[in-house]
């Protein structure tokens, strides 16, 4: 067999060890993260347990999520805090004139200021157009008393808010944690084709000072060695090519826990794949505990009682106001009294009311529009839970079949590496005693290597596989 075909192989293996892990490498870089946060080096060869713990603490994905938790939860306090107290202070000093009745009127909006009318009362013919200082100093206090479900409509709605907030965390952090077990998991398959690649070059190297000797004595032709020595070459591309492998791997691994480090490695044994449930209970935990599915139930249900707020704009508002304030005008007061020290720029004649007011919007036609709006969206909502549960059942269905199909490949594996064993033990015996050449053990040595090979990037296949099925079901959860 060609030694150039061998060298092929096994850089084609090393690289789909590291290579199918650089689509994860590249969605991380993807995620924003805190540049004036930075997460300190990781240990010194990590267990699968401590890689996913430092994940947790400082992968940019998961701590943007879990700040947006954070956020939600400061927003649901806010339609809450519709139930405290609101008081104003005002001050204001300006011009006007002073045509006066005996109308009366309250202010509402900002501040609660009822007009006392002070001087005296005109006709049309006999108002003025002179204008009269006026000055005002006062505290308005406004106070819920019933809101006939307004602000519960606008507390439900962003406590759902939150949940899917929440769904959101839960989804990035399973996300984080199926890229550090592929990643993880990678850095074995990648360190087992680079074992199988410098044991292929230790042996060949031992090969090629056998046919050396040989040709030395007279005892073998001068092309076994030069097949010798092109064979040595190859394998020792291979094995360069897979130590790249490894490193690549372990940079992948870095950048999945959030590591600053270049290259993070790994300690210990691989840890051994959980058992899988059945197909029927796995679609059954997967509905219960998937929190994209849960996040667009969340949301669903958020833009329901976002409708239900929206409509409640209309319902009656029953609020107590009381002011206590200072005021004087400039203009003669009517009975002729006095006018007030200060000629209006001092506010020293002191007023205060107390009241219980109803306000009821009874048709406005922008909220009833943004209520019916709201109302078409949810049909979307009720889509994208449909898609999702669609979405669920097939992640889970292909996910079951990939951990299947790859575990029941691991025994012919096995039996290929067991195969490959006796067959290099022949040929290297064949080759130690004369009677077999180059070409022949260069044959034994490509089948052995890509059996080894295989067997590595087989194990690495069966935990990948069981990796995105357990992100499928929500496993973490």
């Amino acid at each position: 067999m060609d030694p150039l075909r061998i060298a092929r192989h096994q850089f084609a293996a090393s690289g789909l060890a590291a290579g199918s892990l650089l689509l994860t490498a590249v969605a991380l870089a993807q995620t924003p993260a805190d540049l004036t946060r930075v997460a300190p080096p990781a240990p010194t060869g990590m267990t699968l347990p401590d890689a996913l713990a430092y994940a947790h603490a400082h992968e940019p994905a998961i701590r943007a999520a879990l700040a947006q938790v954070t956020t939600e939860e400061a927003n649901a306090r806010v339609p809450r805090a519709a139930w405290q107290p609101s008081i104003i202070a005002n001050a204001e000093i300006f011009a006007a004139t002073a045509n006066n009745t005996s109308a009366s009127t309250l202010a509402a909006d900002n501040m609660a200021i009822p007009r006392i009318g002070g001087t005296p009362s005109v006709s049309e013919s006999a108002a003025t157009w002179k204008p009269y200082a006026s000055s005002f100093v006062g505290v308005s206090a406004l106070q819920e008393v019933f809101d006939f479900g307004r602000i519960a409509a606008r507390t439900a709605v962003a406590d759902a808010t939150l949940v899917v907030a929440k769904h959101n965390a839960d989804a990035a952090r399973l996300d984080v944690e199926l890229a550090v077990e592929e990643a993880y998991f990678g850095v074995y398959a990648a360190k087992g084709v680079l074992k199988a690649s410098e044991d292929a070059y230790e042996r060949s190297r031992t090969h090629r000072e056998l046919a050396k000797a040989g040709v030395d004595s007279g005892l073998r032709s001068p092309i076994e060695l030069t097949r010798a020595d092109a064979t040595l070459a190859q394998f020792d591309i291979a094995r360069i090519r897979a130590k790249g492998g490894v490193t690549i791997a372990q940079s992948v691994l870095a950048a999945s826990i959030g590591a600053p480090d270049m290259a993070v490695d790994i300690s210990g044994p691989a840890p051994s794949s959980a058992d899988i449930p059945s197909l029927a209970d796995a679609i059954r935990a997967a509905a219960a505990r998937d929190p994209l599915l849960q996040q667009a139930l969340a949301r669903l249900s958020a833009q329901e009682k976002n409708t239900t707020a929206i409509g409640a704009a209309l319902r009656p508002n029953l609020f107590l106001t009381g002011t206590i304030s200072g005021r004087a005008g400039g203009d003669t007061p009517s009975g002729n009294a006095p006018v007030p020290t200060g000629s209006g720029f001092l506010p020293d004649v002191p007023n205060w009311d107390i009241g219980l007011v109803l306000s009821w919007t009874l048709f406005d036609g922008v909220t009833v529009a943004s209520r019916n709006a709201s109302r078409v969206a949810e049909s979307v909502r009720r889509e994208e839970v449909a898609l999702y549960r669609e979405r669920e059942v097939a992640a889970v269905t292909q996910g079951y079949v990939q951990v299947s199909v790859a575990r029941d490949a691991l025994p012919a594996l096995h039996d290929a590496v067991r195969g490959a064993l006796a067959n290099y033990a022949q040929a290297d015996a064949r080759f130690r005693s004369g009677l077999g050449n180059a070409v022949e053990l260069a044959d034994a040595e490509e089948l052995r290597t890509t059996a080894e090979v295989q067997l590595a990037l087989g194990l690495f296949a069966v935990a990948r596989a069981r990796a995105i099925f357990g992100r499928a079901i929500a496993e973490g959860l």
